[in-house]
Protein backbone atom coordinates (compact mmCIF):
# COMPACT_ATOMS: atom_id res chain seq x y z
CA UNK A 1 0.00 0.00 0.00
CA UNK A 2 1.48 3.40 -0.80
CA UNK A 3 1.27 6.41 1.82
CA UNK A 4 3.16 8.55 -0.79
CA UNK A 5 0.82 10.13 -3.22
CA UNK A 6 3.73 11.29 -5.93
CA UNK A 7 2.93 8.25 -8.35
CA UNK A 8 -0.80 9.21 -8.54
CA UNK A 9 0.27 10.67 -11.95
CA UNK A 10 -0.37 9.18 -15.79
CA UNK A 11 3.13 8.00 -16.98
CA UNK A 12 3.47 10.62 -19.62
CA UNK A 13 3.86 13.52 -16.95
CA UNK A 14 7.05 11.77 -15.53
CA UNK A 15 8.06 10.37 -19.45
CA UNK A 16 7.95 14.54 -19.85
CA UNK A 17 9.47 15.40 -16.76
CA UNK A 18 12.49 12.49 -18.02
CA UNK A 19 12.90 14.41 -21.33
CA UNK A 20 12.80 18.25 -20.14
CA UNK A 21 15.82 16.65 -17.60
CA UNK A 22 17.80 15.31 -19.82
CA UNK A 23 17.24 18.12 -22.26
CA UNK A 24 18.18 20.68 -19.75
CA UNK A 25 15.17 22.83 -19.58
CA UNK A 26 13.32 20.91 -16.50
CA UNK A 27 13.50 24.41 -14.89
CA UNK A 28 12.33 26.68 -17.52
CA UNK A 29 9.65 28.49 -15.82
CA UNK A 30 5.77 28.23 -16.79
CA UNK A 31 2.40 28.84 -16.13
CA UNK A 32 -0.39 26.18 -16.56
CA UNK A 33 -4.36 27.27 -15.97
CA UNK A 34 -7.10 24.56 -15.11
CA UNK A 35 -10.13 25.35 -16.18
CA UNK A 36 -13.58 23.30 -17.93
CA UNK A 37 -15.00 23.60 -21.17
CA UNK A 38 -18.69 22.52 -20.59
CA UNK A 39 -21.06 23.27 -17.81
CA UNK A 40 -22.15 19.65 -16.41
CA UNK A 41 -25.74 18.18 -16.44
CA UNK A 42 -27.26 21.24 -18.33
CA UNK A 43 -26.94 23.45 -15.52
CA UNK A 44 -26.42 27.30 -15.61
CA UNK A 45 -23.47 26.95 -13.05
CA UNK A 46 -20.59 24.80 -11.59
CA UNK A 47 -19.91 24.74 -7.72
CA UNK A 48 -16.04 24.58 -7.90
CA UNK A 49 -14.27 22.05 -4.79
CA UNK A 50 -11.43 20.26 -4.33
CA UNK A 51 -9.15 22.58 -3.20
CA UNK A 52 -8.12 21.23 0.56
CA UNK A 53 -7.56 17.94 -1.26
CA UNK A 54 -5.25 19.70 -3.56
CA UNK A 55 -3.70 21.50 -0.74
CA UNK A 56 -3.11 17.73 1.50
CA UNK A 57 -1.42 16.14 -1.50
CA UNK A 58 0.47 19.55 -2.43
CA UNK A 59 1.96 19.57 1.17
CA UNK A 60 2.91 15.63 1.30
CA UNK A 61 4.29 15.69 -2.46
CA UNK A 62 7.91 13.84 -1.84
CA UNK A 63 9.02 10.53 -3.92
CA UNK A 64 9.62 7.96 -1.22
CA UNK A 65 12.30 5.38 -1.87
CA UNK A 66 9.99 2.98 -2.41
CA UNK A 67 8.41 5.34 -5.27
CA UNK A 68 12.16 5.40 -6.79
CA UNK A 69 12.73 1.80 -6.76
CA UNK A 70 9.73 1.54 -8.73
CA UNK A 71 10.55 4.22 -11.17
CA UNK A 72 14.15 2.41 -11.34
CA UNK A 73 12.28 -0.66 -12.76
CA UNK A 74 10.21 1.46 -15.53
CA UNK A 75 11.14 -0.26 -19.19
CA UNK A 76 12.50 3.70 -19.75
CA UNK A 77 15.48 3.17 -17.83
CA UNK A 78 15.62 6.53 -16.51
CA UNK A 79 18.93 7.85 -15.70
CA UNK A 80 20.26 7.32 -11.95
CA UNK A 81 20.59 11.18 -11.57
CA UNK A 82 16.75 12.06 -12.63
CA UNK A 83 16.01 9.82 -9.90
CA UNK A 84 18.24 11.55 -7.50
CA UNK A 85 16.37 15.11 -9.15
CA UNK A 86 13.02 12.94 -7.94
CA UNK A 87 14.62 12.27 -4.32
CA UNK A 88 14.74 15.80 -3.77
CA UNK A 89 11.51 16.95 -4.99
CA UNK A 90 10.37 19.63 -3.21
CA UNK A 91 7.09 21.86 -5.37
CA UNK A 92 8.51 25.13 -4.76
CA UNK A 93 6.53 27.40 -7.69
CA UNK A 94 2.93 29.80 -7.33
CA UNK A 95 -0.67 28.09 -6.93
CA UNK A 96 -3.68 30.47 -7.45
CA UNK A 97 -7.47 29.08 -7.16
CA UNK A 98 -10.83 29.65 -6.97
CA UNK A 99 -12.18 29.41 -3.39
CA UNK A 100 -14.24 26.23 -3.01
CA UNK A 101 -18.01 26.97 -2.89
CA UNK A 102 -17.86 29.66 -5.97
CA UNK A 103 -19.80 29.55 -8.36
CA UNK A 104 -17.15 29.20 -11.73
CA UNK A 105 -18.21 28.98 -15.57
CA UNK A 106 -16.44 27.17 -18.22
CA UNK A 107 -13.50 28.40 -19.92
CA UNK A 108 -12.18 30.76 -16.68
CA UNK A 109 -9.28 29.45 -15.28
CA UNK A 110 -9.94 27.75 -11.86
CA UNK A 111 -6.34 27.01 -11.04
CA UNK A 112 -3.20 28.59 -11.91
CA UNK A 113 -0.04 26.80 -11.33
CA UNK A 114 3.31 29.13 -12.19
CA UNK A 115 6.77 27.30 -11.46
CA UNK A 116 9.61 24.97 -13.14
CA UNK A 117 7.98 23.06 -15.79
CA UNK A 118 9.63 20.15 -13.52
CA UNK A 119 6.79 20.75 -10.93
CA UNK A 120 4.33 22.27 -12.84
CA UNK A 121 3.87 19.20 -15.05
CA UNK A 122 3.54 16.80 -12.51
CA UNK A 123 0.85 18.25 -10.55
CA UNK A 124 -1.40 17.79 -13.81
CA UNK A 125 -3.27 14.71 -13.07
CA UNK A 126 -3.73 14.84 -9.36
CA UNK A 127 -5.15 18.39 -9.65
CA UNK A 128 -7.59 17.85 -12.15
CA UNK A 129 -8.66 14.55 -10.96
CA UNK A 130 -9.43 16.10 -7.26
CA UNK A 131 -10.98 19.42 -9.13
CA UNK A 132 -13.15 17.26 -11.86
CA UNK A 133 -14.34 14.69 -9.28
CA UNK A 134 -15.32 17.11 -5.99
CA UNK A 135 -16.20 20.10 -8.14
CA UNK A 136 -18.69 17.52 -10.39
CA UNK A 137 -20.35 16.45 -7.06
CA UNK A 138 -20.63 19.43 -5.67
CA UNK A 139 -22.56 21.06 -8.55
CA UNK A 140 -24.96 17.85 -8.33
CA UNK A 141 -25.61 18.49 -5.20
CA UNK A 142 -26.33 22.39 -5.72
CA UNK A 143 -28.83 21.06 -8.15
CA UNK A 144 -30.78 18.71 -5.93
CA UNK A 145 -30.54 21.62 -2.88
CA UNK A 146 -32.28 23.32 -5.63
CA UNK A 147 -35.13 21.29 -6.00
CA UNK A 148 -35.73 20.79 -2.54
CA UNK A 149 -34.27 23.96 -1.08
CA UNK A 150 -35.85 23.50 2.28
CA UNK A 151 -35.64 20.03 2.57
CA UNK A 152 -32.72 17.91 4.84
CA UNK A 153 -30.61 16.23 2.14
CA UNK A 154 -28.65 13.59 3.24
CA UNK A 155 -25.99 11.85 1.35
CA UNK A 156 -26.38 7.81 1.28
CA UNK A 157 -23.90 6.93 -1.36
CA UNK A 158 -20.90 5.23 0.01
CA UNK A 159 -21.50 1.58 -0.92
CA UNK A 160 -21.90 2.84 -4.34
CA UNK A 161 -19.42 5.29 -4.83
CA UNK A 162 -16.25 4.38 -7.01
CA UNK A 163 -13.82 3.89 -4.07
CA UNK A 164 -13.41 4.93 -0.67
CA UNK A 165 -11.61 8.05 -1.50
CA UNK A 166 -14.51 9.21 -4.22
CA UNK A 167 -16.94 8.12 -1.03
CA UNK A 168 -15.20 10.63 1.51
CA UNK A 169 -14.75 13.54 -0.70
CA UNK A 170 -17.50 13.38 -2.58
CA UNK A 171 -19.98 13.47 0.80
CA UNK A 172 -17.95 16.55 1.70
CA UNK A 173 -18.69 18.08 -1.54
CA UNK A 174 -22.11 17.17 -1.03
CA UNK A 175 -22.18 19.33 2.35
CA UNK A 176 -20.42 22.25 0.23
CA UNK A 177 -23.08 22.67 -1.49
CA UNK A 178 -26.32 22.40 1.00
CA UNK A 179 -26.84 19.03 2.00
CA UNK A 180 -27.42 18.45 5.68
CA UNK A 181 -25.84 15.18 6.69
CA UNK A 182 -23.94 11.87 5.22
CA UNK A 183 -24.26 8.34 5.93
CA UNK A 184 -20.27 8.10 5.53
CA UNK A 185 -18.95 8.21 9.42
CA UNK A 186 -15.36 8.84 7.76
CA UNK A 187 -16.46 11.69 6.66
CA UNK A 188 -18.32 12.41 9.64
CA UNK A 189 -14.90 12.24 11.82
CA UNK A 190 -12.65 13.79 9.46
CA UNK A 191 -14.82 16.74 8.00
CA UNK A 192 -17.09 17.13 10.87
CA UNK A 193 -20.21 16.60 8.38
CA UNK A 194 -23.24 15.40 10.79
CA UNK A 195 -23.97 12.04 10.08
CA UNK A 196 -27.63 10.22 9.88
CA UNK A 197 -28.36 6.61 9.23
CA UNK A 198 -31.50 4.78 9.86
CA UNK A 199 -31.67 0.92 9.54
CA UNK A 200 -31.69 -1.87 6.80
CA UNK A 201 -34.02 -4.14 5.49
CA UNK A 202 -31.83 -6.98 7.39
CA UNK A 203 -33.12 -5.68 10.63
CA UNK A 204 -36.61 -6.37 9.99
CA UNK A 205 -35.77 -9.56 7.99
CA UNK A 206 -33.35 -11.12 11.24
CA UNK A 207 -36.15 -11.00 13.55
CA UNK A 208 -39.38 -13.12 13.22
CA UNK A 209 -41.69 -10.08 12.81
CA UNK A 210 -41.90 -6.66 11.88
CA UNK A 211 -43.30 -5.57 15.15
CA UNK A 212 -40.48 -7.31 17.26
CA UNK A 213 -37.63 -5.56 15.15
CA UNK A 214 -39.47 -2.09 15.45
CA UNK A 215 -39.34 -2.65 19.49
CA UNK A 216 -35.75 -4.07 19.59
CA UNK A 217 -34.64 -1.01 17.64
CA UNK A 218 -36.84 1.67 19.18
CA UNK A 219 -35.69 0.33 22.90
CA UNK A 220 -31.73 -0.05 21.81
CA UNK A 221 -31.86 3.69 20.69
CA UNK A 222 -34.72 5.31 21.23
CA UNK A 223 -33.80 9.56 21.15
CA UNK A 224 -32.91 8.22 16.95
CA UNK A 225 -35.85 6.06 16.17
CA UNK A 226 -36.84 6.19 12.08
CA UNK A 227 -37.85 2.96 10.90
CA UNK A 228 -38.00 1.84 7.33
CA UNK A 229 -41.44 0.64 6.83
CA UNK A 230 -41.30 -1.14 3.23
CA UNK A 231 -39.95 -4.19 4.34
CA UNK A 232 -43.22 -6.33 4.06
CA UNK A 233 -46.51 -4.13 3.53
CA UNK A 234 -46.02 -0.42 3.86
CA UNK A 235 -49.73 0.99 4.37
CA UNK A 236 -50.95 -2.10 5.90
CA UNK A 237 -47.73 -3.68 7.97
CA UNK A 238 -44.91 -0.93 8.40
CA UNK A 239 -46.86 2.29 8.81
CA UNK A 240 -49.10 0.81 11.59
CA UNK A 241 -46.65 -0.64 13.15
CA UNK A 242 -44.45 2.16 13.49
CA UNK A 243 -47.57 4.41 14.80
CA UNK A 244 -47.74 1.73 17.05
CA UNK A 245 -44.18 2.49 18.25
CA UNK A 246 -44.70 6.48 18.35
CA UNK A 247 -46.81 5.94 20.91
CA UNK A 248 -44.75 3.72 23.32
CA UNK A 249 -42.10 6.24 22.73
CA UNK A 250 -44.56 9.35 23.76
CA UNK A 251 -45.29 7.17 27.22
CA UNK A 252 -41.36 7.35 27.91
CA UNK A 253 -41.53 10.93 27.11
CA UNK A 254 -39.31 10.14 23.55
CA UNK A 255 -41.06 10.72 19.87
CA UNK A 256 -40.30 8.91 16.85
CA UNK A 257 -38.48 10.62 14.60
CA UNK A 258 -39.22 9.65 11.21
CA UNK A 259 -40.59 6.51 9.11
CA UNK A 260 -38.47 5.95 5.49
CA UNK A 261 -40.01 5.36 2.09
CA UNK A 262 -37.15 2.96 0.50
CA UNK A 263 -39.09 1.38 -2.31
CA UNK A 264 -42.74 1.51 -4.61
CA UNK A 265 -44.64 4.53 -5.54
CA UNK A 266 -43.09 7.10 -2.90
CA UNK A 267 -45.36 10.14 -4.07
CA UNK A 268 -48.68 7.87 -3.04
CA UNK A 269 -46.86 6.28 -0.45
CA UNK A 270 -46.03 9.31 1.16
CA UNK A 271 -49.48 10.81 0.90
CA UNK A 272 -50.86 7.71 2.41
CA UNK A 273 -48.40 7.69 5.20
CA UNK A 274 -49.03 11.26 5.98
CA UNK A 275 -52.53 11.05 6.44
CA UNK A 276 -51.74 7.88 8.45
CA UNK A 277 -49.43 9.62 11.11
CA UNK A 278 -51.48 12.58 11.45
CA UNK A 279 -54.58 10.89 12.31
CA UNK A 280 -52.61 8.54 15.25
CA UNK A 281 -51.96 12.49 16.13
CA UNK A 282 -48.13 11.86 15.37
CA UNK A 283 -47.96 15.13 13.21
CA UNK A 284 -44.29 15.86 14.12
CA UNK A 285 -43.25 12.63 12.89
CA UNK A 286 -41.41 12.97 9.45
CA UNK A 287 -41.14 11.23 6.51
CA UNK A 288 -37.82 10.14 4.78
CA UNK A 289 -37.42 9.17 1.08
CA UNK A 290 -35.09 7.02 -0.84
CA UNK A 291 -33.65 4.72 -3.75
CA UNK A 292 -32.22 5.91 -6.42
CA UNK A 293 -33.34 9.76 -6.38
CA UNK A 294 -31.60 12.72 -8.18
CA UNK A 295 -32.73 16.39 -8.81
CA UNK A 296 -35.19 15.00 -11.53
CA UNK A 297 -37.07 12.21 -9.79
CA UNK A 298 -37.12 14.41 -6.96
CA UNK A 299 -38.73 17.41 -8.61
CA UNK A 300 -41.47 14.95 -10.16
CA UNK A 301 -42.24 13.78 -7.10
CA UNK A 302 -42.81 17.22 -5.66
CA UNK A 303 -45.32 17.70 -8.84
CA UNK A 304 -47.16 14.94 -8.07
CA UNK A 305 -47.68 16.41 -4.02
CA UNK A 306 -45.46 13.84 -2.76
CA UNK A 307 -45.52 14.27 1.16
CA UNK A 308 -41.44 14.20 1.70
CA UNK A 309 -39.59 15.70 4.52
CA UNK A 310 -36.14 14.65 3.99
CA UNK A 311 -34.18 13.21 1.14
CA UNK A 312 -31.61 10.63 1.26
CA UNK A 313 -30.05 10.64 -2.17
CA UNK A 314 -27.28 8.16 -2.83
CA UNK A 315 -26.25 6.57 -6.36
CA UNK A 316 -27.04 8.92 -8.79
CA UNK A 317 -25.27 11.75 -6.81
CA UNK A 318 -22.08 10.06 -5.98
CA UNK A 319 -21.64 8.62 -8.95
CA UNK A 320 -23.38 11.66 -10.85
CA UNK A 321 -24.88 8.86 -13.24
CA UNK A 322 -26.08 11.24 -15.89
CA UNK A 323 -22.74 12.86 -16.42
CA UNK A 324 -19.79 10.96 -14.57
CA UNK A 325 -17.22 12.95 -15.87
CA UNK A 326 -16.54 17.30 -15.48
CA UNK A 327 -13.99 17.09 -18.17
CA UNK A 328 -11.83 20.10 -17.21
CA UNK A 329 -8.37 20.34 -18.67
CA UNK A 330 -4.66 22.20 -17.93
CA UNK A 331 -3.21 24.00 -20.51
CA UNK A 332 0.56 25.84 -20.97
CA UNK A 333 -0.62 29.64 -21.26
CA UNK A 334 3.02 31.09 -20.47
CA UNK A 335 6.50 29.64 -20.88
CA UNK A 336 9.82 30.97 -20.58
CA UNK A 337 12.13 31.61 -23.81
CA UNK A 338 15.58 33.47 -23.48
CA UNK A 339 14.80 34.76 -19.99
CA UNK A 340 11.60 36.38 -20.85
CA UNK A 341 7.82 34.97 -20.65
CA UNK A 342 6.02 34.35 -23.40
CA UNK A 343 2.30 33.10 -24.01
CA UNK A 344 1.61 30.31 -25.87
CA UNK A 345 -1.48 29.03 -27.63
CA UNK A 346 -2.97 25.46 -28.08
CA UNK A 347 -4.25 25.61 -32.14
CA UNK A 348 -7.66 22.86 -32.74
CA UNK A 349 -9.53 22.19 -36.01
CA UNK A 350 -11.96 22.17 -32.79
CA UNK A 351 -12.66 26.00 -31.80
CA UNK A 352 -13.82 25.39 -28.83
CA UNK A 353 -10.47 23.55 -27.66
CA UNK A 354 -8.53 26.74 -28.90
CA UNK A 355 -7.05 28.38 -25.53
CA UNK A 356 -6.60 31.69 -24.68
CA UNK A 357 -3.03 32.30 -24.88
CA UNK A 358 -1.23 34.00 -21.45
CA UNK A 359 -1.26 34.57 -17.90
CA UNK A 360 -4.78 35.48 -16.71
CA UNK A 361 -6.74 36.63 -13.86
CA UNK A 362 -10.45 36.48 -13.33
CA UNK A 363 -13.03 38.89 -11.70
CA UNK A 364 -16.56 38.63 -11.09
CA UNK A 365 -18.04 41.87 -12.11
CA UNK A 366 -20.68 42.62 -9.92
CA UNK A 367 -23.65 45.10 -10.72
CA UNK A 368 -23.10 48.38 -7.75
CA UNK A 369 -26.47 48.93 -6.28
CA UNK A 370 -28.41 45.46 -7.01
CA UNK A 371 -25.35 43.29 -5.87
CA UNK A 372 -25.69 40.91 -8.33
CA UNK A 373 -23.48 39.27 -10.84
CA UNK A 374 -23.33 40.55 -14.56
CA UNK A 375 -20.54 38.73 -15.86
CA UNK A 376 -17.08 36.84 -15.07
CA UNK A 377 -13.91 39.14 -16.84
CA UNK A 378 -11.03 37.23 -18.11
CA UNK A 379 -8.05 39.68 -18.63
CA UNK A 380 -4.37 39.19 -18.69
CA UNK A 381 -2.40 39.53 -15.10
CA UNK A 382 -0.78 42.51 -16.22
CA UNK A 383 -3.56 44.32 -16.99
CA UNK A 384 -5.55 46.76 -14.06
CA UNK A 385 -8.51 48.50 -15.68
CA UNK A 386 -10.75 46.39 -13.53
CA UNK A 387 -8.20 47.37 -10.18
CA UNK A 388 -8.25 50.74 -11.30
CA UNK A 389 -12.27 50.17 -11.96
CA UNK A 390 -11.66 51.62 -15.09
CA UNK A 391 -14.85 51.18 -17.37
CA UNK A 392 -14.28 47.89 -19.18
CA UNK A 393 -16.08 45.89 -22.04
CA UNK A 394 -17.36 42.88 -21.95
CA UNK A 395 -18.16 41.00 -25.10
CA UNK A 396 -18.05 37.70 -26.30
CA UNK A 397 -15.26 35.84 -27.48
CA UNK A 398 -17.26 33.60 -30.20
CA UNK A 399 -19.56 36.84 -31.05
CA UNK A 400 -17.44 40.30 -30.69
CA UNK A 401 -20.21 42.30 -32.10
CA UNK A 402 -22.04 41.15 -28.41
CA UNK A 403 -20.88 43.70 -26.15
CA UNK A 404 -21.26 46.75 -23.74
CA UNK A 405 -19.40 48.84 -22.09
CA UNK A 406 -19.85 48.79 -17.93
CA UNK A 407 -18.40 51.37 -15.51
CA UNK A 408 -19.28 52.06 -11.77
CA UNK A 409 -19.29 48.25 -10.53
CA UNK A 410 -17.66 46.51 -8.47
CA UNK A 411 -15.39 43.25 -8.35
CA UNK A 412 -13.96 40.33 -7.05
CA UNK A 413 -10.65 38.79 -7.59
CA UNK A 414 -11.51 35.27 -8.09
CA UNK A 415 -8.33 33.36 -8.14
CA UNK A 416 -7.00 33.56 -4.58
CA UNK A 417 -2.71 33.17 -3.42
CA UNK A 418 -2.64 29.48 -2.13
CA UNK A 419 1.00 28.95 -2.48
CA UNK A 420 3.63 31.28 -2.70
CA UNK A 421 7.42 29.98 -3.60
CA UNK A 422 6.18 26.42 -2.59
CA UNK A 423 5.16 27.73 1.16
CA UNK A 424 1.45 27.77 1.36
CA UNK A 425 -0.13 31.38 2.46
CA UNK A 426 -3.93 30.11 2.50
CA UNK A 427 -5.77 30.06 5.52
CA UNK A 428 -8.31 27.01 4.84
CA UNK A 429 -11.66 27.68 5.71
CA UNK A 430 -13.87 25.75 8.00
CA UNK A 431 -16.19 23.54 6.55
CA UNK A 432 -18.90 25.50 7.98
CA UNK A 433 -17.58 28.89 6.36
CA UNK A 434 -17.32 26.94 2.71
CA UNK A 435 -20.91 26.13 3.30
CA UNK A 436 -21.75 29.50 3.77
CA UNK A 437 -19.99 30.97 1.20
CA UNK A 438 -21.49 28.80 -1.27
CA UNK A 439 -25.18 29.79 0.11
CA UNK A 440 -23.84 33.77 -0.53
CA UNK A 441 -22.53 32.92 -3.56
CA UNK A 442 -25.71 31.64 -4.75
CA UNK A 443 -27.28 34.84 -3.75
CA UNK A 444 -24.85 37.26 -5.91
CA UNK A 445 -26.55 35.66 -9.38
CA UNK A 446 -30.35 36.07 -10.48
CA UNK A 447 -32.73 33.24 -10.42
CA UNK A 448 -32.52 32.71 -14.45
CA UNK A 449 -28.67 31.50 -14.29
CA UNK A 450 -30.12 29.28 -11.02
CA UNK A 451 -32.90 27.14 -12.73
CA UNK A 452 -32.44 23.85 -13.28
CA UNK A 453 -33.76 23.56 -16.62
CA UNK A 454 -33.07 25.84 -19.51
CA UNK A 455 -31.11 28.42 -17.36
CA UNK A 456 -30.05 31.71 -18.99
CA UNK A 457 -26.42 31.70 -19.79
CA UNK A 458 -24.29 33.83 -17.55
CA UNK A 459 -21.15 35.46 -19.72
CA UNK A 460 -17.79 35.04 -19.62
CA UNK A 461 -16.12 37.20 -21.11
CA UNK A 462 -12.62 37.96 -22.27
CA UNK A 463 -10.55 41.53 -22.33
CA UNK A 464 -9.94 43.04 -25.80
CA UNK A 465 -6.29 43.12 -24.63
CA UNK A 466 -6.66 39.29 -24.07
CA UNK A 467 -8.69 38.93 -26.85
CA UNK A 468 -6.73 40.36 -29.53
CA UNK A 469 -3.32 38.61 -28.38
CA UNK A 470 -5.60 35.28 -29.33
CA UNK A 471 -6.19 36.49 -32.67
CA UNK A 472 -3.14 37.79 -33.32
CA UNK A 473 -1.33 34.23 -32.08
CA UNK A 474 -4.20 32.07 -34.52
CA UNK A 475 -3.59 34.43 -37.60
CA UNK A 476 0.20 33.93 -36.67
CA UNK A 477 -0.12 30.35 -37.34
CA UNK A 478 -2.62 30.56 -39.80
CA UNK A 479 0.21 32.41 -41.68
CA UNK A 480 2.77 29.95 -40.71
CA UNK A 481 0.77 27.24 -41.74
CA UNK A 482 -0.11 28.64 -45.19
CA UNK A 483 3.63 29.25 -45.86
CA UNK A 484 4.58 25.58 -44.77
CA UNK A 485 1.89 24.26 -47.14
CA UNK A 486 3.16 26.71 -50.02
CA UNK A 487 6.81 25.61 -49.87
CA UNK A 488 5.53 21.94 -49.75
CA UNK A 489 3.65 22.23 -52.41
CA UNK A 490 6.67 23.81 -54.44
CA UNK A 491 8.97 21.04 -53.53
CA UNK A 492 6.06 18.62 -54.82
CA UNK A 493 5.92 20.44 -58.02
CA UNK A 494 9.94 21.14 -58.64
CA UNK A 495 9.90 16.94 -57.71
CA UNK A 496 7.40 16.60 -60.24
CA UNK A 497 9.46 18.88 -62.99
CA UNK A 498 12.45 16.58 -62.86
CA UNK A 499 10.13 13.47 -63.11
Amino acid sequence: MYASMALHTDKYQINMMYAHWKNGTHNQHTVFEAFFRKLPFGNGYAVFAGLERIIDYVERLRFTEEDIAYLSEQEEQYDAGFLEELRQFRFTGHIDAVQEGTLVFPSEPLIRVEGRVFETQLVETALLNFMNFQTLIATKASRIKQVAPDDTLMEFGTRRAQEADAALWGARAAYISGFHATSNMLAGARFGVPTKGTHAHAWVQSFANEEEAFEVFAAALPNQVTLLVDTYDTLHSGIPHAIAIGHQLATQGKRLQAIRLDSGDIAYLSIQARAMLDAAGLTDVKIVASNDLDEHTIADLKRQGARVDMWGIGTQLITAADQPALGGVYKLVERQVNGHMEPTIKISSNPDKVTTPGKKDVYRIIHKKKKKAIADYVCLADEDDVEQRNKIKLFHPVHPYMHKYVEHYEAERLLKPIYRDGTLVYKLPTLEDIRSYHTSQLSMFWPEYLRKTNPEVYHVDISPKAWELKREMIESHVQESAMKRSLIQDNDADESDEA
